[in-house]
């Protein structure tokens, strides 16, 4: 048993020190998971790769019901989750009328979209999207989530969930593709 599952048990058991032991070990995994998801943002986001690694960790471990993950995978997989919601939100935020509404931000000198720019999908298209496949297919979107958000291989997807290889190869050419008709044809 690795250190972390040993540590996801404590910390299912009630150990008050557990959670303070967790987060060196998984720490740079999640930083990394977290960069992944601020390079797919759009530019301007104030949201940086740290804060929303701590803001997953406090949702995950800080909660009145002691969280039950089964396996590293599984915890790694509602880290993911988490930090998908959190973006979401800010999302959110963003576009009410308080955040400031359908205004844009225009950067000083920025003049016209960079390639990079066009090929940033909207978390909330993207979300949108994801709750609807989950809705007609949550195996699939299980798989996306694991995917896009977790940032874990096919094998490491297929491991967490279940399920072959194969399996998980078919049903992720099927997601990517279903998102793709679904994004970018609002």
């Amino acid at each position: 048993m690795s250190d972390v599952t040993r540590i996801l048990s404590a910390i299912e058991d009630g150990d008050p020190v557990a959670a303070e032991k967790l987060l060196p070990l998984v720490y740079d995994e999640l930083r990394k998971l977290a960069a992944q998801k601020m390079a797919q943002e759009k530019p301007g986001q104030t949201l940086e790769a740290t804060a929303l690694v701590h803001e997953a960790y406090l949702r995950l471990v800080d909660g009145d019901a002691a969280p039950q993950w089964n396996s590293r995978g599984h915890f790694f997989a509602a880290a993911a989750e988490s930090m998908r919601r959190i973006l979401v939100e800010r999302a959110r935020q963003k576009q009410s009328l308080k955040g400031g509404g359908q205004l844009g931000r225009i950067e000083f000198g920025q003049f016209a979209a960079t390639a990079a720019e066009s090929a940033v999908v909207d978390v909330l298209d993207l979300h949108a999207s994801l709750v609807e496949l989950e809705r007609e297919e949550p195996e699939k979107a299980a798989i996306v989530k694991l995917r896009f958000f977790a940032g874990l291989s096919v094998e490491e997807t297929a491991e967490a969930l279940g399920i072959s290889v194969a399996t998980a190869k078919r049903y992720w050419a099927y997601a990517r593709a279903w998102l793709f008709g679904r994004i970018h044809r609002k």
